[in-house]
């Protein structure tokens, strides 16, 4: 089987292909079909014959499954990255950190899923009832669909391939067109499998048309996607009734408290917003910074930044490589330009060589600039003068995004409030807001979506509740 050549299950259902050129070389580094609506409409078929046999399987088969692709994985660890590398240009110290979660998710999604249970209910504790045996399990949806992006197209597949699955689910993935291959052999993984269940899984490639059909497809129960917000917005609009896991997206802040250790401050600061060139849901962007430590905060955080090597990716000293594509680093660079006409202060030299937009901190800036007040994905931070948390919190919250926020303070109350009060999905103490474990539930509130990834959550909205009743 030709590893760039897409498979629907094991058969192939288009004969157009696409290249894939790296965003750091311009050379072509793999191929995928090119499928239409039609290639979609059968992938949701084999699923949903595949959906009924798969609900048959035992929980120790589907463990067994994708703990062996697990392990696969583990020992094509090297692969792997440097596929990662090749189709999206992460620095290949990050795709192997990648590998390494991507590892660690399958793993927990198995043990995940031999924990979960349901529970007894006593029906005769109000006067209406009577005492029965009444209980709850959960039960597969069925079929699945699930759209991912490129800042992370292992990990994030698996976020969605693992609880699906493992649940007792049939699964078509439509992944994103920028890692075709990596997709492929991941997939190859779990259809190659000694535990696979057939036709369980599907793969397709394609648009806004491919994508279309998947979702507006009355066979499907879930569709979960991970993307922008226009396109999530599309699919609520045209899904129908089926149960709808977003995540759009965000515009990561945080604020450093004049108690704040701003040393471990600047240097976590610079990872959270720089990694991966910003190309991250919850990639710092927004800092808030008391205005008794801000002269020196921002000295400390341009200076940590200019640590961080910018070249080739597959170098392994490399930390930021290039954005994705051509129009991504001529969005950044006319952000950072209008912002700069407006007022705004780099702290560093502004500089861009082709896709290879180097991480550029701003200074003295204003809420209602772009850099600021829209999601960049792209290696820019802004830092924002504030008196007081009570100052940085409405700001921090005076935005259409709520994904993840975070707090640097020796201070109790400013946590405590910080907790309370931040308009997020999720809330970090002393570090950044781009910090993420993958057992915990991920999502946000407002534009960046709803549900929750992790694999216990995700499971969660990859199953219904059946409830019972013997009298």
């Amino acid at each position: 089987m030709d590893a760039n050549i897409f498979f629907g299950s094991t058969q192939g259902l288009s004969k157009n292909f696409t290249q894939r050129k790296s965003p750091y070389s311009g050379g072509v580094v793999s191929r995928a079909c090119k499928c239409t609506k039609e290639d979609a409409q059968k992938a949701l078929k084999i699923a949903q014959d595949a959906a009924k046999e798969a609900k048959k399987t035992t929980l120790a088969q589907r463990c067994n499954w994708i703990l062996d692709v697990a392990n696969k994985l583990e020992a094509s660890k090297e692969d792997m990255a440097k596929t990662i590398t090749d189709e999206v240009s992460k620095p290949i110290f990050f795709s192997r950190i990648e590998v390494d979660r991507c590892v660690e998710t399958l793993r927990l999604s198995a043990e995940t899923m031999r924990t979960m249970h349901g529970e007894t209910i006593n029906t005769d504790a109000m006067s209406s009832g009577k005492k029965t045996i009444s209980y709850f399990t959960r039960i597969p949806v069925g079929v699945v669909v699930a759209i991912t992006p490129f800042n992370f197209p292992l990990n994030l597949a698996a976020h969605k391939l693992a609880p699906a699955l493992v649940a007792g689910n049939a699964v078509v993935l439509k992944p994103t067109p920028e890692a075709p291959l990596t997709a492929f052999k991941f997939a190859k993984l779990f259809i190659e499998s000694e535990y696979a269940i057939k036709d369980a899984l599907s793969v397709v490639y394609g648009d806004a048309e491919v994508g279309g059909a998947l979702v507006s497809s009355d066979i499907p129960r879930v569709i979960s996607f991970t993307g922008s917000v226009p396109v999530g917005e599309i699919i609520t609009k045209s899904a129908g009734i089926k149960k709808i896991s977003l995540e759009l997206g965000g515009n990561a802040a945080t604020y450093i408290d004049a108690s704040a250790d701003l040393d471990l401050a600047a240097q976590r600061c610079a990872y959270g917003a720089f990694v991966n060139s910003g190309q991250v849901c919850i990639s710092l962007q927004r800092i808030y910074v008391d205005a008794k430590i801000y002269d020196e905060f921002a000295s400390k955080m341009a200076r940590e930044t200019s640590k961080l090597k910018v070249g080739s990716p597959y170098e392994d000293d490399t930390f930021l490589g290039p954005l994705i594509d051509d129009d991504s680093a001529k969005r950044a660079y006319e952000w950072v330009q209008s912002a700069i006409k407006e007022g705004a202060k780099p702290l560093l030299e502004v500089k861009c060589e082709g896709r290879v937009f180097y991480p550029c901190v701003m200074a003295d800036v204003r809420d209602d600039m772009a850099i600021v007040c829209e999601e960049v994905f792209a290696p820019i931070v802004s830092l924002v003068k504030v008196e007081s948390f009570e100052d940085a919190l409405p700001r921090m919250n005076n935005s259409p995004y709520g994904l993840q926020f975070s707090v640097f303070t020796n201070s109790l109350d400013i946590t405590k409030r910080a907790i309370d009060e931040l308009d997020a999905g999720g809330v970090v103490i002393n570090d950044i807001p781009t910090l993420r474990f993958d057992i915990q539930p991920y999502g946000g509130v407002k534009l960046s979506g709803v549900g929750r990834e992790g694999p216990r959550f995700a499971i969660e909205e990859m199953s219904e509740i059946k409830s019972v009743i013997i009298c």
